[in-house]
Order: C-alpha cells, then sequence, then structure tokens
C-alpha cells in the first residue's frame, strides 16, 4: 500500500520533472473547463469544481498507487452529487463525501482494492451509459439557451419541460455551444497534443465577451469566482445524519472506488506499468475526505485525463501535482477571467463528455456478448437513467454475480477487460 511516488522519486532525474511539469500543465487546461462544468452540471457552484481538483487532485497524486493517474470531479458523480443536493442540501453532500472517504480508507485497509474484478463489465457498461444519457440531457436547457423556470429532476419530467419550452430556443445560445463541440472534434483530431477544451471554451467565451452577446457566462449567472481556496471546516455530523446520508456515502465510495481503479488499469495498458490497488483506494479515501473538509465535491480517477497526462508525456505523480498546482495558480491569478466561460460552451463541452464517457465505439462489441450480458446492460442502463443509480448498482451487481455463479465461472477476471473512458 505504498504510495507509488516513493518509488518514482528514488530514480527521479531532471528530464522526467521536465516531462513531468509540461504534462501537468497540459492537463490542467483540460481540467479547468471540466471541473467547472460538472459542478456546475452537479447543482454546486462553479468553484468547488476547482477546490475538488485541486485538493482531491493533489492527494490523489500524492497518495495513490498509480504513476500517471490524475484524480478530480467526474461526470459519473454528476447524478449522484445532483441528488444528493437537491434532497439533503450542499452540507449533506459535504457530510456524505467525508463519510465516503472514511469507508474508502477502511476498504484499503482491508485490502479490498482487488474486489473490482467482481464487478460485471455488464454493470458498469449499463451504468456508465445511463449517466452518459443524464448527464447530455441536462445540458440541453443551457445549449439551446431555453427559459425554464424550474428544471425537474426526473429524467422523463425533464424531457417534457425540455420540449414544452422548444419556442424560447435562441439561435445565438445553440451557435455558440455547437461551434464550441465542433472545434473541441477538430482540434482533438488536429491537435491531439494541444489542450483542446480550454482552447475551444475559450475562444468561443471571448466571442461573446467582445460582441456583447446576450449570452449566459458563469460570471452571470453565479457571480464572480473566489481568488482562494476556503478555509477547511467539518460539515454538521449528528447520528441522525449519519444514517440518513448512509446509502449516499456508500454509492460515492463505490463510485470513487471502481473509477479510479479502472482509470488505474487503463493507464497501466498505456505505459506498460502495474499499479497498486489498495494504496489506490486509499488515495481516494484521503483525497475525499480532503476535498469535503474544504467544501468541495466527492472525487476519483478521471480516465480521460489520465489519458491526456500520458499523451503529453507524464511520467511520474508529479505531474499529478503539477496539474493541482497549476489549477490554484489560474484560481489565485486568473478568477475573473475563468468568470467569462459561457455557459452554451460548457454545456457542449459536458455533452461531448458524455458521449465519450459512454463509448459509442465498443457498443457494436457489447451486442455480440452474451444474452444474459446484454439483458443486465440494459436493466442497468434503464434503471440507471428512469429509476436511481443506487438501485442500478445493486440489481446489476445481484444478478451479475448469481448469473456468474450460475455459470461457475472461477475465474472471473480474466474475461474482463477495463474500459476505456
Amino acid at each position: 500500500m505504498k504510495p507509488k511516488i516513493l518509488t518514482t522519486l528514488k530514480t527521479y532525474d531532471r528530464a522526467q520533472f521536465t516531462a513531468d511539469l509540461l504534462a501537468g500543465m497540459t492537463v490542467a487546461m483540460v481540467a479547468l473547463p471540466l471541473s467547472l462544468a460538472i459542478a456546475i452540471a452537479s447543482g454546486a457552484g462553479p468553484e468547488k469544481g476547482l477546490v475538488t481538483a485541486i485538493v482531491a487532485g493533489f492527494l490523489i497524486s500524492a497518495l495513490g498507487g498509480s504513476r500517471v493517474q490524475i484524480g478530480g470531479p467526474t461526470g459519473a458523480f454528476i447524478v449522484v452529487v445532483f441528488g444528493v443536493i437537491a434532497e439533503h442540501g450542499y452540507d449533506g453532500l459535504v457530510l456524505a463525501t467525508l463519510m465516503a472517504g472514511g469507508i474508502m480508507l477502511i476498504a484499503g485497509l482491508l485490502k479490498a482494492g482487488n474486489l473490482v474484478a467482481f464487478v460485471p463489465e455488464a454493470v458498469i457498461n449499463g451504468f456508465t451509459i445511463g449517466i452518459g444519457v443524464i448527464i447530455a440531457t441536462s445540458q440541453l436547457k443551457d445549449l439551446f439557451g431555453l427559459n425554464i423556470a424550474e428544471e425537474p429532476a426526473e429524467f422523463a419530467a425533464k424531457v417534457e419541460a425540455l420540449w414544452g419550452a422548444r419556442a424560447t430556443m435562441s439561435i445565438t445560445v445553440l451557435g455558440i455551444g455547437l461551434a464550441t463541440m465542433v472545434m473541441i472534434v477538430l482540434l482533438r483530431r488536429l491537435a491531439p497534443r494541444m489542450p483542446g477544451l480550454i482552447v475551444a471554451v475559450g475562444a468561443t467565451s471571448a466571442l461573446v465577451a467582445l460582441a456583447g452577446l446576450d449570452v449566459d457566462t458563469i460570471f452571470s449567472r453565479f457571480g464572480a469566482l473566489p481568488s482562494a481556496l476556503p478555509l477547511p471546516a467539518l460539515p454538521e455530523i449528528s447520528l441522525e445524519r449519519i444514517v440518513e446520508l448512509l446509502p449516499s456515502a456508500f454509492i460515492i465510495a463505490f463510485l470513487a472506488s471502481i473509477e479510479s481503479l479502472l482509470s488505474a488499469m487503463v493507464a497501466d495498458r498505456m505505459i506498460g506499468g502495474q499499479h497498486r490497488p489498495n494504496a489506490e483506494v486509499l488515495a481516494q479515501g484521503f483525497a475525499n475526505i480532503g476535498s469535503a473538509l474544504f467544501g468541495g465535491l466527492p472525487a476519483t480517477g478521471a480516465i480521460a485525463r489520465t489519458a491526456t497526462n500520458v499523451r503529453a508525456g507524464g511520467k511520474t505523480p508529479v505531474a499529478g501535482i503539477v496539474h493541482a498546482l497549476t489549477i490554484l495558480l489560474v484560481m489565485l491569478l486568473a478568477a475573473p477571467l475563468a468568470g467569462y466561460m459561457a455557459m452554451p460552451a460548457l454545456a457542449g463541452l459536458l455533452i461531448l463528455t458524455a458521449w465519450n464517457m459512454s463509448e459509442p465505439h465498443k457498443w457494436r462489441s457489447y451486442m455480440k456478448t452474451r444474452v444474459s450480458d446484454r439483458v443486465l446492460l440494459v436493466l442497468t442502463l434503464v434503471l440507471t437513467v428512469f429509476a436511481d443509480l443506487t438501485i442500478a448498482i445493486g440489481v446489476g451487481v445481484a444478478i451479475g454475480l448469481a448469473l456468474r455463479l450460475r455459470r461457475h465461472d472461477a475465474g472471473m477476471e480474466k474475461d474482463w477487460t477495463p474500459p476505456e473512458r
């Protein structure tokens, strides 16, 4: 359970530091708009995303079991976080995140990191696609500039409200959102090493500011972003509150552990390395406790940002630390500039993120799996979208494990392929 950074520092040199420095700064430019957009989509203030990326991102890299893992707020948590805030308030989310961190510390100490192999791949794919559908749907209001007084939380009611408000669509707002999406896709293909997310969002947001377009920005909707980290503080803790939030805490802990370990597995394949799963789970525990103390969101290893780090040349956990410190510098020195980011630009960014996390290029291969696995994937997807993520994961895992026991599959991990999300 030794942190990977202690191993890598033994042979650390100037060439590695240069590579880590450039990679960390590159990833920060990708993580910055994503962190803001994820926090907003979760029903929290945009500054919460920055706090999470800084505090949790630093701790995940400093204490984690992967050489190149990058941590922070991720799209997978949007649905859970939005639900907890709606039901228990933001203070309830902070306590649930704190509890989830404690659960992950216990899991790490019990060496439960290897248990990811027992979670059926169909369940992971099903709820990930379901989360992608929910995220994309939640961004349509800002992408089209629709005027909806109070957007419902339930999927069916949300779709009905969006359709009912179609007459309020703004061509200007939609144009900014679509232009951002097109730029992101083109930059990924033409200049994959460039931090295309910040370039695209920055360019369309600059157009909004310079042309004086009637388009919502972070500043116009939420006010000025803070230029410093808040002081750490404990949320209100009581036995009744703990019992009330325990299911949410377990879901956060489960998602954080699963996504982080999947991300570490993908990173291993990219660099030919070997992560330490129990150290990774422990790091997630400390990171979520740290994020909660600073009033941040739940955090985990982010597959897209980790892959960006590898492609940018990151060699050791120092790159992740540089990423967190770079975002801190932006917060300290350039918070007003971040406030100019246009809401439809961030909506377009999140819709593309939702599309990518659902991995459409793998859908055809899903249809070639066992009938039982296809049914399990669709069941988990439908329950995620129309019921509740807790129910979807619980039912999916229970049925998936029952199917495996029925098949008497002794080598559960041999046919399991970590997805590249």
